[in-house]
């Protein structure tokens, strides 16, 4: 209440009402260490109502994470450590930055998924329960959470993917912002997550008529989700929202606004404490609460000792687990990288899935799959096994519960938060496919990555017209741009097979950012004088003129790489020296210094193109106010690919002509004599 007052905004009710759970929970029930929040054998905890940031930040600071009250004293305000919803990398103990309703929970569904898999790298054969890998994941979620349509996406393939390492605790106090949630929600919810195949739990603190906080109740049932090793567990918390504000509880008032200065006071009365006191605690009771750190000091000796007995007896384990953990590629990896010949043709899509195969031997901490769409995205690693429970395997997707292979189901949305949760739980590097036009559904998810700067791959497929018959509902002609406009995604759209492979490289390279591979359905040429170190770099010079004095400069992308190099043929052979740029990667270009930059794209050709089967958009930045884009604005058709590309004018003789367009505006427009 304090914290909130003193901000002027907040979200004190929930944080109020579910502050013993949370105290429980961090008290009794999870393995953590507050002297080492980074410690790779303890349980998570995700706060999915980030809302709430205070559940955390009081449990931080009354464990010992370093939080003091002087931090909480200035919640939500510039350059603290406790902003207004939990962040990632910017608070110690935070696992995941929530907010955005659901997405938290499906972080967890991730962690608990990447610590069996973690398990299974490295440890399969222990007996359950008795690995040092083995650990749990502990998840609040509130209304808000399970009525986002993300929910039913994580929750019902975490049900299907049997995690018995994850526990989810739901609010259920019957408020949101609009008041009384009966006016947008009738249904069962632990009847909706029986049928998804938890185990579903229920602790009720009002069934007496009376509010009484049975903590042991709520330990019992910790305690029951804990033992129940083959399926997630649900407990449905019924609270009141904030208990025991005499006059603002279960309200949608407090749910995210202060108290008020008379309503903190009657508050603290009703709690036996001295209403004209703000922060206070005593000696005794921070004293208390952080002996759970000498606990579980002594209880992480325990798992130590099996820790270090596991290195001894696998130390090539334990060398591949020091070398992940550490985000470090293993020597000589790129030589595993296919070669594809140049003049041949392939789809970069299948190049991807090429790469993604040769790779798999290589770096076993790399793992994914796709929203049902393994054939047409090449997600599927040869050979690899599926990670699913060995009765759901199927004659196509043989697998078991160490499997590598995931297969999200058509759940594009889910499937971001889950391999955000991968990611986050550290360990491996996950990658998911769909259509680069269903990117749409993956969006909240892919910005929260490149929020929290995770290493994150997209393997986003059928990335133009270039896909043909489907029509104008798959075809994406904004997305490109509009996902660019996510600062920290690097969007990679390679022109053929090789630049596929080198930009698989670079991706694999960075661990500090998420990032899209935009891949096409149709076969393009592999090109002679595509390099590692051009694509890495985001553009270079594919093509450059005859006479090495470029008049006009092609930029293009992806397929229309083909074009640009096509155009360059038609104004060569009638004496326009042209230069052409591949630029799979704006963000990688933009990262290069002035003096590279200028080298690719001299200032002084002013006559440009850039071709990309999408909006002009962000183009105008490279081509200039001389410069034309040849693109699309509008939405696309079914037909087959060629005739898409020949009826919307994406033509090697429309950029020659673009070209003599932009030098037009230059004045290099001659005429000629016509003999009158």
């Amino acid at each position: 209440m304090d914290a909130v007052e003193k901000a002027g905004s907040g979200h004190p009710g929930t944080a109020m009402s579910l502050a013993p759970a949370a105290y429980l929970l961090f008290q009794r029930t999870m393995r953590h260490d507050p002297t080492d929040p980074t410690w790779i054998g303890r349980d998570r905890f995700v706060l999915s109502c980030g809302h709430s940031s205070l559940t955390l930040y009081i449990q931080l600071y009354l464990s010992g994470y370093g939080l003091t009250l002087e931090d909480l004293e200035r919640l939500r305000q510039w350059d603290s450590l406790t902003p207004g919803h939990p962040e990632h990398g910017h608070t110690a103990g935070v696992e995941t930055t929530t907010g955005p309703l659901g997405q938290g929970l499906g972080n967890a569904v991730g962690m608990a998924m990447a610590a069996r898999r973690e398990r299974g790298l490295f440890d399969p054969d222990a007996a359950p329960g008795a690995s040092p890998f083995d650990h749990h994941i502990w998840c609040f979620v509130s209304d808000g959470d399970i009525e986002e349509g993300i929910s039913h996406e994580v929750s019902a393939l975490a049900g299907h993917q049997k995690l018995g390492n994850l526990t989810v605790v739901y609010d259920d106090n019957h408020i949101s912002i609009e008041d009384d949630t009966l006016i947008a929600k009738s249904e069962d919810v632990l009847k909706r997550y029986e049928a998804y195949g938890w185990q579903t739990l229920s602790v009720d603190w009002t069934e007496t008529g009376d509010y009484v906080e049975d903590v042991q109740a709520l330990h019992a049932a910790l305690e029951e989700s804990r033992a129940e090793t083959d399926r997630p567990t649900f407990i449905r918390l019924r609270t009141i929202i904030g208990w025991p504000a005499p006059n603002k509880q279960n309200t949608g008032k407090i749910h995210g606004s202060a108290l008020g200065a008379e309503e903190v006071a009657a508050t603290k009365r009703v709690l036996g404490m001295n209403p004209d006191k703000s922060f206070d605690v005593s000696a005794e009771v921070l004293q208390h609460a952080r002996e759970v750190a000498r606990r579980n000091h002594e209880a992480r000796a325990d798992w130590q000792k099996s820790y270090d007995a596991w290195r001894e007896a696998n130390p090539e384990r334990a060398a591949e687990l020091d070398r992940i953990s550490a985000h470090r590629l293993p020597d000589g990896w790129t030589q595993a990288l296919p070669q594809f010949e140049k003049g041949a043709s392939m789809a970069t899509r299948k190049a991807s899935g090429e790469v993604l195969s040769a790779l798999a031997p290589i770096l076993p901490e790399l793992w994914g799959g796709s929203a049902d769409l393994a054939e047409s995205n090449n997600t599927t690693m040869k050979g690899e096994p599926s990670f699913i429970p060995e009765e759901y395997q199927t004659k196509e997707f043989p697998g078991n519960r160490y499997g590598r292979t995931l297969h999200f189901g058509i759940r594009e949305h889910g499937m971001g938060a889950i391999l955000n949760g991968i990611a986050l739980h550290g360990g491996t590097r996950p990658y998911g496919g769909t259509f680069l036009v269903f990117s749409d559904y993956m969006r909240p998810a892919v910005r929260l990555a490149a929020l929290m700067k995770l290493p994150v791959t997209y393997v986003w497929t059928h990335d133009s017209i270039g896909l043909g018959e489907d029509g104008p509902t798959h075809q994406p002609i904004e997305h490109l741009w509009a996902l660019r406009a996510i600062p920290g995604l690097d969007v990679v759209r390679p022109a053929d097979a090789n630049e596929t492979a080198y930009a698989w490289k670079t991706v694999l390279e960075h661990t500090d950012r998420p990032a899209a591979m935009a891949l096409t359905r149709q076969n393009l040429p592999v090109y002679e004088g595509t390099t590692a170190e051009g694509v890495a770099r985001g553009g270079y010079v594919l093509r450059e003129a005859s006479d090495a004095q470029p008049q006009v400069i092609l930029i293009a992308t992806g397929s229309e790489v083909e074009l640009a190099v096509n155009g360059r043929d038609l104004l060569e052979a009638q004496g326009i020296p042209t230069r052409v740029v591949s630029m799979p990667c704006v963000e990688w270009f933009h990262g290069q210094d002035s003096a590279y930059r200028q080298s690719v794209l001299p200032p002084s050709v002013k006559a440009r193109v850039a071709v990309e089967a999408g909006v002009a958009l962000g183009w105008r930045e490279f081509v200039g106010e001389a410069g034309e884009v040849v693109g699309l604005e509008h939405f696309g058709a079914s037909a087959p690919y060629k005739t898409l590309y020949e009826q919307f004018g994406l033509t090697a003789e429309r950029v020659a002509a673009a070209a003599k367009a932009s030098l037009a505006k230059l004045g290099h427009d001659k005429g000629e004599t016509t003999g009158n």
